[in-house]
């Protein structure tokens, strides 16, 4: 009877931390976000200008190894977010920025553009829409 009061304690505990740990990483998901700082979402910019990203609650860090909360960012042209867990193609409208840059001068011929920051891990694997943010510009 003893061993079978001690298992069943010992199960209570294990499920009341797991939802603890489930608990804190949810709280900290939300203090996570990427942004674009410049240029302002609708801007008119140049051919050329440039773009900076903003990340909070990550760090920022070259692609190569996958390190708990750190990756990298990466401009996505007239596309959506990738979805989580997803690699990010290498293409021209799939640009990396695996040095761990958080800026960069971007290029584009005149029109209207969908810009999306898209953060993703070492290995170029996405953290979804959830840390990505989409801006539209127009190029003159």
């Amino acid at each position: 009877m003893k061993t079978s009061i001690a298992k069943l304690f010992a199960a209570f505990a294990a499920a009341a931390l797991a939802l603890s740990v489930v608990g804190c990483a949810t709280s900290g998901a939300s203090s996570q976000s990427v942004s674009i700082l410049e240029p302002a979402n609708g801007a008119t910019v140049g051919t050329t200008f440039k773009v900076r990203f903003g990340v909070k609650g990550l760090e920022v860090a070259p692609a190569g190894d996958i390190v708990a909360n750190s990756g990298h960012h990466h401009l996505l042209i007239n596309l959506d977010s990738i979805p989580t867990g997803e690699s990010i193609p290498f293409t021209e409208k799939h640009m990396h920025f695996g040095k761990g840059q958080t800026e960069a001068e971007v290029k584009l011929a005149p029109g209207t553009y969908k810009l999306t920051a898209q953060f993703a891990n070492g290995a170029h694997q996405s953290y979804g829409k959830p840390l990505s943010q989409t801006i539209t510009v127009t190029v003159k």
